[in-house]
C-alpha cells in the first residue's frame, strides 16, 4: 500500500506555500510564490497553474491537507477537520483577519471542488495562545464590549509552538529534564513575543489583531488609543487610519525609506539617521517587550529567536545578549520557521500516527548567554 502522505498549504496574504510532508516526517516537497495579484481569481490561477502541476507526482497519495488560518477567534483553539459547518463558522471569522483568513478559505474550497474526498484540516495562528489566562488576554474595557469578543487573542502561534518544541528538545539535549521558561521572539515583517512556560503560552506581545505589540516593517505596534482618537477627530478616515497603521508606519514609518531589514541596516551603517532611528525604536520596544515577558514569567531560562530576522541576523543577537546580561544566564536559539512543519506535525498527532514524534526540524544552533550563534536561514 502507498503511503498516505500529507499537503501543507499556508496561504498568506500576498504569498503561497506549500509542502508534502512523509509519515515519517520527511518533507518531500516545498514550495512557494509570490502573488502580486489580489481577490479570489488571481488566488486560483495561482492554485491551478502553479500548485496543481506541481503536485502531480504526489496526488495519488496525499490523503489528508492542513491548511495555516491566521484567527480562530474563542471558537478554535485546536486543529480542525473541515465539513460544510465549520467552513461557515470560519467565514464569520474573516472580519477578525481580513488579510489573511480570505485566501485561506479559498484554498480549502479550491480544493473541495477539485479533490472532494480529500480530507481537509485548519491550524490556527491563535490556538496556541488559548492557554492565555483572563489575567492575560483581558482589555480593561466595558463589560459588554468584552463580550462581544474584544479581547487579546495572539499570533504567529504556530511559529511559537514550533520554536517551544524545538527549544524543548534543545533543553532536554543539554541534560535538563522538564521545560525551560522560554520567551519566543518571532522577528520577520511582522513581531511577537511570546511567554511559554511548561511548553503553553502564558503571555504574548500580539492582541485582538496583529497590530498591537513591537515594531513590525510596516505596522505600528501598539499606539496610544488616544493618539488615534485625536487623527480620527482630525478628519482622518477610518480607512487612511487603518491604511496608515498597517501599511506606513513600523520600520517604514520610522526610516522614510524602506521596511526591509537589511536595507535598513545598510543605510544605518552609512549614516541614514531615519534608518538609525528606526532600528533603535525596534530594538527598545524588543528590549522592553522581553523584559514584561520575563516578568511574566518569573524568570526565564532561555530565549529563542525565528522569522526572518531573528533567525539569520546575528549581530541582533549579539547585541540581545549584551543588552540583557541583567536576566542572568540563559541559554539562546536560533532557528528558522517552519510553520509548515509544524502544521504537518499537529496533524500527525491527531492521526495517531506512531511516528508523529519524528516530525521533527533541523536542531536549531544555540549558544550560552555569552556564546556565539549562527542563523539557520533568513525567511
Amino acid at each position: 500500500m502507498a503511503e498516505a502522505l500529507t499537503l501543507v498549504l499556508n496561504v498568506g496574504s500576498s504569498s503561497l506555500k506549500a509542502a508534502v510532508f512523509a509519515t515519517s516526517g520527511l518533507q518531500l516537497w516545498h514550495g512557494q510564490m509570490r502573488r502580486n495579484e489580489q481577490g479570489p481569481e488571481p488566488l486560483e490561477r495561482a492554485l491551478t497553474q502553479w500548485l496543481a502541476p506541481a503536485l502531480t507526482p504526489w496526488w495519488s497519495q496525499i490523503q489528508r491537507v492542513g491548511h495555516r488560518l491566521v484567527h480562530g477567534g474563542e471558537r478554535f483553539t485546536a486543529p480542525t477537520r473541515i465539513g460544510a459547518a465549520v467552513l461557515e463558522e470560519l467565514k464569520a471569522l474573516n472580519p477578525l483577519a481580513p488579510l489573511h483568513n480570505p485566501p485561506a478559505l479559498a484554498a480549502i474550497q479550491w480544493l473541495q471542488q477539485q479533490r472532494p474526498a480529500l480530507e481537509q484540516w485548519a491550524c490556527f495562528d491563535t490556538a496556541f495562545h488559548a492557554t492565555l489566562r483572563p489575567a492575560a488576554y483581558s482589555y480593561a474595557l466595558p463589560a459588554a464590549w468584552r463580550q462581544g469578543g474584544c479581547r487579546r487573542y495572539g499570533f504567529h502561534g504556530l511559529s511559537h509552538q514550533h520554536l517551544a518544541e524545538a527549544a524543548a528538545r534543545h533543553w532536554q539535549a543539554l541534560g535538563h529534564s522538564g521545560q525551560p521558561r522560554l520567551i519566543s521572539c518571532h522577528l520577520g515583517a511582522g513581531c511577537s513575543l511570546a511567554a511559554i512556560a511548561t511548553g503553553c503560552s502564558v503571555d504574548t506581545s500580539m492582541g485582538f489583531t496583529p497590530l498591537e505589540g513591537l515594531v513590525m516593517a510596516s505596522r505600528s505596534g501598539s499606539v496610544d488609543p488616544g493618539l488615534l482618537l485625536h487623527l480620527q477627530r482630525r478628519g482622518l478616515s477610518l480607512d487612511a487610519l487603518e491604511q496608515g497603521l498597517n501599511h506606513n508606519s513600523g520600520l517604514l514609518g520610522l526610516s522614510g525609506l524602506s521596511g526591509d531589514w537589511l536595507e535598513l541596516r545598510t543605510a544605518a551603517e552609512q549614516g541614514h539617521g531615519g534608518a538609525q532611528l528606526a532600528l533603535d525604536v525596534f530594538r527598545h520596544r524588543l528590549l522592553a517587550g522581553i523584559g514584561a515577558m520575563a516578568a511574566s514569567l518569573g524568570g526565564v531560562e532561555m530565549i529563542g529567536l525565528t522569522g526572518g530576522i531573528g533567525a539569520a541576523d546575528g549581530t541582533l543577537l549579539a547585541d540581545l545578549q549584551q543588552a540583557l546580561s541583567w536576566l542572568g544566564p540563559v541559554l539562546w536559539l536560533q532557528i528558522a520557521t517552519e510553520e509548515e512543519r509544524m502544521i504537518a506535525r499537529l496533524l500527525a498527532r491527531v492521526a495517531g500516527d506512531q511516528r508523529a514524534q519524528q516530525f521533527s526540524d533541523p536542531a536549531g544552533r544555540g549558544s550560552g548567554a555569552a556564546g556565539d550563534s549562527a542563523a539557520d536561514d533568513r525567511r
